[in-house]
């Protein structure tokens, strides 16, 4: 059985790529070679390919998915997210839409949602163009019913955000304001603390922007 997706956030630290990828070698390491941990080594390898590309290890993380058995579509849905978040990171995210194309067809075919809406999410930020239609394709998948679970509805909140600072880019300020206080409501039911505390920062700078508008104004 595959590892799930809590088990994963327990061994993640953004803001310590290094210290992540020790906890994704050391869970890699403590697996044997049963069918079941074989899958669950695969998984945990997409990560460490992450983690990797974090600290800017973009060829390393490369070789680490070349070495990955794809053998079920979440994995390979895994793999081309990753492959795409890379070359993402690395400052060419026209060579990641395809990979995050690739990603979103295979999830969707799978029924993975998780993977599905994560992958609209990277294209919005790989196409900032066409942001507002990938945000749009992944809220369509959160609000489906059935509903996927509270997990993946967490990726409202980030959703929400980024179509805010999309809008607060283009001066469109009242805007922006509901969808971060959207984000907030959102990271309160689904989310964790630190969203929430990014969502009120969201708001606040939102805020005072509306405020220094309006007194340009005057």
């Amino acid at each position: 059985m595959s590892i799930g997706q809590a088990a994963l956030d327990a061994l993640w630290d953004f803001g310590d790529p290094v210290a992540s990828e020790a906890a994704f070698r050391g869970a890699i390491s403590s697996l044997g070679g049963a069918a079941g941990e074989l899958e669950e080594r695969a998984v945990l390898g997409t990560q460490l390919a992450r983690a990797l590309g974090l600290q800017g290890r973009f060829d390393e993380a490369d070789r680490v998915l070349e070495g990955i058995d794809a053998a079920v579509p979440a994995i390979r849905a895994r793999v081309a997210l990753e492959r795409g978040r890379l070359r993402n990171s690395a400052g060419h995210p026209e060579d990641a839409v395809s990979f995050f194309e690739n990603a979103a067809s295979i999830a969707e075919a799978a029924g993975e949602h998780f993977l599905l809406v994560d992958a609209l999410h990277m294209l919005g930020i790989a196409q900032p163009e066409r942001s507002e239609v990938h945000v749009a394709a992944a809220l369509d998948v959160l609000d489906a019913d059935p509903a996927p679970g509270p997990r993946t509805q967490r990726w409202r909140v980030a959703l929400h955000n980024n179509r805010g600072w999309a809008l607060f880019g283009d001066g469109e300020l009242t805007a922006a304001l509901q969808e971060f206080e959207q984000a907030l409501r959102d990271a309160e039911r689904y989310g964790t603390e630190e969203q929430q505390g990014w969502a009120r920062e969201a708001i606040d700078e939102c805020l005072e922007a509306i405020d220094a508008a309006a007194d340009g104004a005057d």
